[in-house]
């Protein structure tokens, strides 16, 4: 069955995107990861424009986003405060990541950077989960005790100025680290479409020493407002955002990730991000490959601006 999507300007086949909604739903729950790192490039791969597929997936990770939330909210695992500090540097990596995007777009050179930034990233991201998990799987077998951080020991972000006080995470820190945090995963959902957990959950848990019962839900709290924003500045600026797609790639998100928690509940740790990491560096070289192969066609008539 095919649909039109107005703003990718292209029919698609409505079973197939909702199948891959499905698909990085299912791995979304099993993983418990955002699945914007890996939606976005299936979206490019698929046919629609790179600058299409980066703002119709920050509007779905909102939708995604919002029932997480409102759940650690309930528990009382969301650091407000800190949430607010993240959220402010958010906002502002958000408007400079559109602007880049719109300039982008203007040159005719989206596709390359979007390109460049998710083998770039996947690839350095993939290779470290990977590394890390397989020694992790050595020492399991081998018996011997994994390495734990204290969560008393202080690092060079305690010695910063400009310090706060976040009751709710039991910590007394500076303001400019949770604000360069938030700027830095702003950027990441502005120009490559994802929520940016993957990179703020490993961060406060590790340079920040917030506790683990809170990081995700001020995680979630942040990435709501920071992916709503992104989407209304695509939207008005870029005319980028495809709510027909987002549609179908929310209903298929949903469903899959009801089935990936079941499987995901069956793994140990470590498996899982063996397995997410190969999965990442998989996505990786099909993009790595993609930028250096010969395309089927290699003129194109259209216009030099408006990312397609």
């Amino acid at each position: 069955m095919q649909i039109y999507l107005p703003i990718a300007e292209l029919s698609v086949n409505a079973f197939v995107i909702l199948g891959m909604g499905g698909a990085v739903g299912f791995l979304s729950g099993m993983f418990g990861v955002g699945g914007g790192f890996l939606m976005t490039p299936l979206l490019i791969f698929s046919g629609i424009p790179s600058s299409v597929a980066v703002a119709t997936e920050a509007n779905q990770i909102v939708a995604s986003s919002v029932s997480g939330a409102v759940a650690q909210w309930q528990r009382n695992n969301v650091d407000i405060k800190l949430g607010t500090v993240l959220l402010i540097g958010g906002i502002a990596g958000a408007i400079l990541g559109v602007q880049i995007v719109k300039v982008l777009r203007e040159l005719g050179q989206v596709d390359l950077i979007i390109a460049l930034s998710y083998v770039t990233f996947l690839g350095t991201i993939g290779t470290l989960m990977l590394i890390e998990s397989l020694n992790a799987i050595r020492k399991s077998r081998a018996g011997e005790p994994v390495a734990a951080r204290k969560s008393g020991q202080h690092n060079w972000i305690h010695g910063l100025p400009f310090k706060m006080r976040f009751k709710r995470s039991k910590l007394y820190i500076s303001a400019i680290p949770p604000l360069l945090l938030g700027a830095f995963v702003g950027l990441l959902a502005a120009i490559m479409g994802v929520g940016g957990g993957f990179v703020m959950v490993p961060a406060m848990i590790y340079l920040l020493r917030v506790p683990t019962n809170v990081v995700v839900g001020t995680s979630l709290f942040q990435i709501v407002f920071v992916t709503a924003v992104t989407t209304i500045l695509h939207a008005t600026q870029n005319q980028t955002v495809d709510a027909v797609l987002a549609m179908m790639l929310m209903v298929g998100g949903v469903i899959g990730a009801q089935f990936g928690v079941r499987v995901g509940q069956r793994l140990r740790g470590e498996q899982l991000r063996a397995l997410l990491a190969i999965l990442v560096l998989g996505v990786c070289a099909r993009l790595a490959y993609n930028l250096v192969a010969m395309p089927g066609e290699l003129y194109s008539i259209g216009p030099a601006f408006g990312g397609h």
